[in-house]
């Protein structure tokens, strides 16, 4: 792909990254940066590094990319990605991934939700040596609906990643070392869930409370289709487990029809024809018929996965960079 104009500001590597996904979040934006800027300052005045905050925004359709431009020219540290059009969270944060140039990166939400304060938090435990740390919600703000949601992710993941025991996957405000990212960046993935993928390349993880408040502006991005669609990605993108029960599910019920059957002849033939039990009969049926078609959806749900990695098509398209560094490298795509 064509490599897009960008305005580059040469400077060291920094030590630390930040990545922020930003989508339609015009009215977050400035309070978002004149919290983050002292977090940044404070950094770098104590002598651990350079720092970065690579935003990149997914196709906003407000005056987010205006906003980020001016900050972009204000302060060398920002870096702004573009996007040609909306590509979802994941597509995002791997490509501010891609272009983070510090041993550590941080990615974080631009609503501030997570506090952009905490992130020193986060560093002092990758310094010592934590390949991933993850931040868990404190006090979450989030309705009832969201919590209960967040719940049963947390323990659907718990399961699927036997060893890693993070307590809040859905929590952005997270730390990854170097290795890590760049063998997230390997990964081709069209439909990834991040926390979950980096936990496949971390040997010391860690997690650390973090603070959690009201969204300050605008609206939440994931409504509950976008939660449906987030947790059939997590459980085809890291398990087969349920075609595993599809298949123990199908033989029992097909062991409990031949049994049945049987059940039937023999009364047939013990006490004749009767017609009593018809309304039994269908409610096996349905029961058999539902089960049927539960497993032809989670076999299509696994067969669509494969369509949409089989074509290979850009997880996104950078449109613009601002202040960005790829070295040699193309741009994302």
């Amino acid at each position: 792909m064509e490599r897009p104009v960008e305005h580059q500001r040469p400077g060291a590597p920094p030590r630390l990254s930040i990545v922020i996904p930003v989508w339609n979040e015009e009215a977050n934006l400035p309070a978002l940066y004149q919290r983050l800027a002292p977090v940044m300052d404070a950094i770098e005045e104590q002598g651990r590094g350079g720092v970065e905050a690579i935003l990149v925004d997914d196709g906003s359709a407000d005056r987010s990319l205006d906003i980020l431009r001016d900050l972009a020219r204000r302060d060398p540290r920002v870096k702004v990605i573009s996007f040609n059009r909306n590509y979802g969270q994941h597509a995002a944060v791997f490509a501010g991934l891609d272009a983070a140039r510090g041993a550590t990166a941080i990615t974080l939400d631009a609503d501030l939700q997570n506090p952009p304060e905490d992130i020193p938090k986060l560093l002092a435990r990758a310094e010592e040596g934590f390949d991933v740390v993850g931040g868990y919600r404190e006090n979450r703000q989030d309705t009832a609906f969201r919590r209960l949601a967040s719940r049963l992710t947390n323990r659907m993941m718990r399961r699927i990643l036997k060893g890693v025991e993070f307590r809040d996957y859905g929590c952005m405000l997270r730390a990854y070392s170097r290795p890590v990212v760049d063998s997230m960046l390997l990964c081709e993935e069209r439909s990834p869930f991040i926390p979950a993928l980096a936990c496949q390349f971390a040997r010391r993880i860690a997690e650390v409370p973090v603070g959690h408040a009201d969204r300050a502006a605008g609206e939440s991005k994931y409504s509950f289709w976008k939660l449906f669609k987030l947790q059939m990605d997590l459980v085809t993108g890291f398990t087969s487990e349920p075609l595993r029960a599809a298949t123990l599910a199908g033989t029992a019920i097909s062991l409990l029809s031949i049994a049945f059957g049987a059940f039937l002849v023999v009364r047939r033939l013990l006490y004749g024809p009767e017609a009593q039990g018809l309304f039994t009969l269908f409610a096996i049926l349905f029961l058999m018929v539902g089960a049927n078609f539960l497993a032809l959806g989670i076999l299509g749900e696994y067969v669509g996965r494969i369509y949409v990695e089989v074509r290979r098509r850009p997880r996104s398209v950078v449109a613009e960079t601002i202040n960005v560094e790829y070295g040699d490298e193309e741009p994302p795509a």
